[in-house]
């Protein structure tokens, strides 16, 4: 089934494009110093290997402002700078960013959005509004008693207000809480109220393991309603397990096709090869390919065929060694040995193929 996206207005950050019919984009968040230039590039560059679209580092000094110049310098995707509390770092930091990160329960009053505004608009960059339920003003959380969907919709309104009343329009919006059902809840209302792109993300949502399926039941209700234009998946973890995290929400829910989807079955008494450690092997060593594949691993070499049709390519495996297939058809026999450097090799030719032809589309 076809998820019809909410229609948004459309914003660029850098050189690419949110909302609209634009695809949904993937982004992260560094965690290193970002003084420190150096281990900020190459973790940037990691992103980067696995498809990250859009990073965002933490600018909580006058120093990492400074280091946002040669950071741009060193990265090939879009730079946000995260600003809380000192709207100064924000005027210091666009000159050298994508987007500027902002969170109206910390970050002052309209004087000081008002200056914001004006230097993102010399610059030609978009504003992200960042509620987040732990840091709503504090008359918002007199008013409900404590962080509310209502509380947090209301908290971005009214930052959406502020930089209407300066005639900027250039905003995308995230809405952010750890508990999923308030998360959900203040998407779904905002989506409602207004056209400006959606950031989504379940916050401070846990480790690899257990954030990730905190954000992908969050994150899947909601894309799976056409709700979210871009998306972070919050882990306390390498921010690459984010981006390929990301990748596999929205490759499930037919949003994205990015790199391998790997068709592994659940295994049963029936299995006579080591399944899991040729699986693992896989996804480590075809990690850097970004084509859209659909590789099999089955452990049946008498229904594995079938089960594995709509594969690229697949092993269904058996004793001492498995049926290599392409698209259904078998085309020869592997010994488990060669299980894993037959498969890396076949994928990666065809991923080149494939790309040839995405170019000669283009």
């Amino acid at each position: 089934m076809k998820i019809e996206r909410r229609k948004t207005r459309r914003i660029t950050v850098g050189g690419v494009a949110i909302g609209g019919d634009a695809p949904i984009s993937v982004q992260s968040m560094t965690t290193t110093d970002t003084r420190d230039v150096d281990a900020t590039v190459d973790q940037i560059r990691k992103l980067e290997q696995v498809g990250c679209e859009v990073v965002r580092v933490a600018v909580v000094d006058e120093a990492a402002a400074e280091a946002l110049k040669p950071i741009k310098s060193r990265i090939g995707i879009p730079l946000i700078a995260d600003i809380h509390y000192n709207y100064r770092l924000a005027l210091q930091a666009a000159p050298f960013v994508d987007c500027i990160r902002i969170n109206p329960g910390n970050i002052g009053g309209k004087d000081r959005v008002a200056l914001v505004v004006a230097a993102c608009r010399d610059r030609g960059i978009p504003i992200r509004i960042g509620v987040n339920a732990g840091s709503l003003e504090e008359d918002l959380l007199k008013k409900y008693g404590y962080p509310t969907a209502e509380a947090m919709v209301e908290s971005a309104l009214r930052a959406i207000g502020m930089l209407e009343e300066l005639g900027f329009y250039e905003t995308k919006l995230s809405l952010k809480a750890s508990h999923v059902g308030l998360c959900v809840e203040a998407y779904r209302l905002i989506s409602k109220k207004t056209d400006y792109p959606l950031h989504l993300g379940i916050t401070e949502a846990g480790t690899a393991f257990s954030g990730s399926i905190k954000t992908a039941v969050g994150m899947g209700l909601l894309l799976g309603e056409g709700i979210g234009d871009t998306i972070r998946v919050s882990l306390a973890a390498d921010p690459v397990e984010e981006v390929k995290a990301g990748f596999e929400i929205l490759k499930a829910l037919e949003l994205r096709h990015h790199g391998i989807n790997f068709i592994a079955c659940p295994t049963c008494g029936r299995l006579e090869f080591d399944m899991f450690k040729l699986v693992g092997e896989l996804e480590r060593r075809l990690s850097h390919i970004k084509a859209p594949l659909n590789v099999s691993i089955l452990g049946c070499a008498v229904n594995g065929i079938g089960e594995g049709m709509e594969a690229d390519i697949g092993i269904a495996g058996g004793k001492e060694g498995g049926l290599l297939f392409k698209r259904g058809k078998i085309v020869g026999k592997v010994k488990e040995s060669e299980m894993a450097d037959v498969l890396v090799a076949e994928v990666e030719a065809m991923a080149k193929e494939r790309e040839k032809e995405v170019r000669s589309e283009e």
